[in-house]
């Protein structure tokens, strides 16, 4: 196996045995072979559109199984032997269509006429053999702009898969996502073509975000300010980890009158500001934080745990209490199917639960772009005045390798007349720091989960457009952490937007040549953090 898609990849290169992650090299294998298969649907999905046959099925099925292969999202062999089984029956079917159309359907390229083989072992000799969709033949540069828009494409079929399931889709971000597999195959693109499929990838991914963003407050309202209890109450429980809110919703139904308390974790902090999910009153508080941690808060939490989209790394003895929804999936984890959250209760049930109330005091939530712009007219007025002098960024994703307590530093560090804006789970390093307000307006404000990155460059636009000037001259700097492959998606939108001087940590993508880094320094200033003090010193020092 080869996997360097995550900032935690074997030795800053590449996981060549075993993943860093848990992933398993016939997991590895298989996930190449999906995405194998996925780029042979992609030439008769693209060309489908060019005779007028759009297939829905074909568009959720491809964001799926994209999906899946994200870091961390699922590590079960059998569910991949079916997805691929899926896809190779939808690229038949869909080529039956096309040729009744009159379309296109002699591609030469190999992945377009897979034929899965006929069992698991089978299917992983062949993942090996093909390795990532992209073209090995070429340049060290060009491969490297292939794999950042093949991990940017994985974060948009991230975002369009929670965006579907609530109801919001876009024919053009399935578009661009066909285009993009079958751009792996054309031998004849130079390298600024494939900076501009790139960009163009985070052009799609803010459209992406903006339904996801449209699914999430329509259904629920939008955000607003809320007190979230990082204690417990005595009795039953439920923690729930992840990202998506439906399984939310549907989970605090099924759960409502039978004496379980309902908590969040990890990314799921933020859902306690939605109006819609905040009404139920066993809905109660957080536990927990998000990667540093996980394991002896999964090991002690005395309650069923629910997994809505990324998998735990290497469960172990604690495993019987959790259970998984759509997409995640652990050999020997249980999977919850159709919504029937019935499996999770009665295991809930038969745990102790907590023995007592405890006070752990609180955090605030909510501060989406509705929130902040609702106050707009103090924030304006404590920058004109002085009050305020510099906003930070300070967003992206956790994870467990060391470096990371930069960003709790810097935070710490940074000066009390400056505003900590912040989202995904990369906060939960500082989340609960107490630090304090200016002028009512509190100085650390929690926009939300990753996805609510669009709510961030909201309230950026929004700044620059009250200041008359460009988002660049604002007094508002990004210091970024990644992780996966939605962290490249929203970075790759920001570049799209033109934003320049992103900090970016705690170390840079092992898939970035030193030309491809040289080119980003070049046009968009981005530059990896060194130390907190230096950095903010170089900030507010301009």
């Amino acid at each position: 196996m080869f996997c360097n898609q995550c900032e935690q990849t074997a030795k800053g290169v590449g996981c060549e045995k075993v993943g860093v992650c848990g992933k398993k090299p016939d997991v590895a294998a298989l996930q190449d072979l999906l995405l194998h298969a996925v780029k042979g649907l992609s030439f008769y999905a693209a060309e489908g559109r060019k005779v007028g046959v759009i297939d829905n099925e074909v568009n959720r099925f491809t964001s799926e199984a994209v999906f899946s292969t994200l870091t961390n999202v699922d590590f079960d062999p059998e569910r991949f032997q079916e997805l691929i089984k899926r896809c190779a029956e939808l690229t038949a079917e869909l080529k039956q269509r096309l040729v009744k159309a009159g379309g296109n359907v002699s591609f030469t390229d190999p992945a377009a006429n897979f034929a899965p083989a006929a069992d698991l072992a089978g299917l992983v000799k062949q993942g090996e053999e093909v390795g990532l969709p992209i073209n090995k033949n070429a340049a060290a540069d060009i491969q490297s702009l292939q794999q950042i828009l093949l991990h940017g494409i994985k974060g948009v079929c991230a975002y369009a898969d929670h965006a579907a399931i609530l109801g919001q889709e876009d024919d053009n971000v399935y578009s661009f996502v066909h285009e993009g597999f079958a751009a792996f195959a054309n031998d004849s693109l130079e390298l600024n073509d494939w900076v501009g499929l790139v960009l163009k990838c985070g052009e799609v991914n803010l459209r992406t975000m903006e339904l996801l963003d449209s699914a999430n407050t329509g259904t629920y309202g939008d955000p607003v300010p809320t007190e979230v209890p990082l204690g417990h109450k005595k009795g039953n429980c439920i923690l729930i980890s992840g990202h998506d809110l439906k399984d939310l919703e549907e989970l605090l139904k099924q759960t409502e009158g039978k004496g379980i308390y309902v908590y969040t974790h990890g990314e799921m902090l933020p859902t306690h500001g939605y109006p819609e999910l905040k009404k139920y009153d066993h809905f109660y508080g957080h536990y927990g934080t998000a990667w540093q941690n996980q394991k002896k808060e999964f090991a002690e939490f005395p309650g069923a745990i629910l997994i809505t989209t990324n998998c735990i790394q290497n469960p172990d003895k604690y495993m019987d209490n959790i259970f998984t929804t759509g997409l995640v999936g652990w050999p020997g984890v249980k999977h919850v199917k159709n919504d029937d959250f019935g499996p999770v209760i009665e295991k809930a049930l038969e745990l102790p639960g907590f023995e007592s109330d405890e006070d752990k005091d609180t955090v605030m939530v909510g501060f989406a772009r509705n929130a902040v712009m609702g106050v707009a007219d103090k924030v304006i007025g404590a920058v004109k005045s002085g009050d305020i002098k510099h906003f930070f960024l300070v967003a992206g994703c956790d994870g467990a390798k060391p470096g990371r307590n930069y960003y709790t530093e810097f935070v710490e560090k940074a000066p009390k007349d400056t505003v900590i804006l912040t989202l995904a789970c990369g906060k939960f390093r500082f989340f609960d720091k107490k630090l304090g307000d200016i002028g009512g307006i509190p100085r650390l404000l929690d926009i939300g989960q990753c996805n609510d990155a669009y709510s961030a460059i909201q309230i950026a636009v929004a700044l620059s457009q009250a200041f008359d000037c460009d988002v660049n001259e604002l007094p508002l700097s990004m210091v970024l952490s990644w992780y996966e492959q939605k962290a490249v998606a929203i970075l790759l939108t920001l570049l799209h937007l033109g934003i320049k001087d992103i900090r970016l940590g705690p170390s840079l993508p092992a898939f970035i040549t030193p030309n491809v880094l040289d080119v980003l320094v070049q046009n968009f200033d981005i530059k990896p953090i060194s130390t907190p003090d230096e950095d903010l010193n170089t900030i507010l020092n301009k």
